[in-house]
């Protein structure tokens, strides 16, 4: 069930010139209370739109909104696909559970599909890829326009793909065409958006006295920031425990980095600092190690006949569960960007078919 609802965890905005559409596709068996299906739309890491099976509706968010007032057919379209990617994606899983001897548990069929847009060059790239309960199935190569096949049990779905060329035709000419079509007007309805720099917050926080402190900074848009501790203006690595850039319920994210201030003496602490720095601007936010800052939610011992407690109710890291809907591929990390066909190639072809 985790990874059914950790959303956009590894989703990311593009370069400055380079912008993306994706759709993430999930359905799922055996979830209680879960729709069937649901489709999340990105562009450039930022959500325009989702549909469930429940509700049977593709709903826009954000600038799509406009995009739907100047166009009201436009989400209608997206509807009609939605349904029919529903029916798809469900007869699919029920394929798989029968050919792995599957007959209860948690399933998931899972697609990404989309395409990148270099807004200076011109140049596109597209992706289809799917996953099976968390695992890499089916990867489609544009350029030769195959599917390939990452494990012995898909080959007969790689077989069966491979001869629907009327449906390959169709892929290729949603990639290169009509997704780059639509990539290039929703980025130029959503540039206010798209283009806006905010800077976090930043805090100090630490669960006790021996605990290591965490920098944490949310609230930031895009996703290109870097936060790192500093000794003496040098950045440290060895100290460190990077944490991952993750969404906010807003569009805007938050990321972490962790300090062991196990053997840092004392009279030291003023030397270290946490640095955010946001691409392209050249101002930083520095926070200096201070354990007058500190946020904890350890207390102090009593330091009164009269037992008065004094402390710091320190704050909790709320994490933002995201709508369902987007791949975790546990074993190679090729969800969420394009797949790298190559080895994939390389690999298959040193595989018995």
């Amino acid at each position: 069930m985790k990874e059914i609802i950790l959303l956009l965890l590894f989703c990311h905005v593009a370069s400055p010139v380079t912008h993306s559409l994706k759709y993430f596709y999930t359905a799922s068996s055996g979830v209680p209370n879960f729709p069937e299906c649901v489709v999340i739309g990105l562009v450039d890491g930022v959500q325009i739109g989702h549909y469930d099976s429940n509700t049977k509706r593709a709903v826009p968010k954000h600038w799509m909104n406009k995009v739907i007032a100047d166009d009201p057919q436009h989400f209608e379209w997206y509807t009609m696909r939605c349904l029919d990617d529903h029916q798809f994606l469900k007869a699919e899983l029920q394929t798989l559970k029968q050919r792995f001897n599957q007959t209860g548990g948690v399933h998931t069929y899972q697609r990404m599909l989309g395409c990148e847009w270099d807004d200076e060059t011109g140049d596109y790239d597209g992706y289809d890829q799917y996953g099976y309960d968390g695992e890499d199935w089916m990867v489609l190569d544009l350029k030769t326009l195959t599917w390939i096949a990452p494990t012995p049990q898909a080959v007969i779905t790689k077989q069966n793909w491979s001869n629907d060329k009327a449906r390959l035709t169709y892929i290729k000419y949603f990639l290169t065409q009509v997704c780059i079509d639509f990539l290039k007007k929703y980025v130029d309805y959503g540039k206010s958006t798209l283009q806006r720099t905010v800077f976090p917050s930043v805090s100090l926080l630490q669960k006790s006295p021996s605990s290591p402190v965490s920098c944490h900074a949310t609230g930031f848009y895009p996703d290109k920031g870097m936060l790192f501790w500093t000794r003496d203006g040098e950045e440290l690595q060895d100290l460190m425990d990077q944490g991952e850039i993750l969404p906010n319920h807003d569009g805007t994210f938050q990321t972490s980095v962790q300090l062991d201030v196990s053997s840092v003496k004392p009279e030291d602490w003023g030397k270290y600092e946490c640095v955010f720095q946001l691409s392209g601007v050249k101002e930083d936010i520095v926070t200096k190690l201070d354990p007058a800052v500190i946020k904890t939610n350890n207390r102090d011992p009593p330091q009164f006949p009269t037992a008065l407690v004094i402390g710091v109710v320190g704050l909790l890291l709320l994490l933002v569960i995201c709508i369902a809907g987007v791949f975790i591929w546990r074993r190679n990390n090729n969800g969420f960007r394009p797949a790298n066909t190559l080895e994939t190639s390389s690999a298959k072809a040193a595989s018995p078919t």
